[in-house]
């Protein structure tokens, strides 16, 4: 089993999301978070005063999947969300060792 989670730009999500769910991926968590990568954030002018972003809004989205869909899972995220510019996200794989659904007990890929 894998964690892929993928930090994407906000207006990605919903693309994102439906690329996911129309694969069969039937969960999902999604983070409200910030950071910068090479970019090292963005310049903006406010009344008059130009400021430096260093921090940029960004969408986490963590999924559980099985080991023979995590190719497919990567290649929707990316599909969806890749606009071609600085800063789409990236993409990070993880191994998990256990998964337990709290409610039945059910353990590792059934419990996915």
């Amino acid at each position: 089993m894998k964690l892929v989670e993928a930090v994407i730009k906000p207006f990605k999500l919903d693309e994102v999301k439906d690329a996911l769910l129309e694969m069969g991926i039937e969960g999902m968590t999604v983070s409200e978070v910030k950071g910068f990568g090479r970019q090292k954030g963005h310049k903006e002018t406010y009344r008059g005063q130009e400021y430096t972003i260093e921090f940029v809004p960004k969408v986490k989205i963590e999924v559980a999947v099985t080991d023979a869909v995590v190719a497919e899972v990567i290649e929707a995220i990316i599909r969806a969300a890749k606009t071609g510019s600085i800063g789409d996200g990236k993409i990070f794989v993880r191994d998990l060792t256990e998964v337990i659904r709290i409610r039945t007990g059910e353990t590792g890929d059934t419990a996915l």
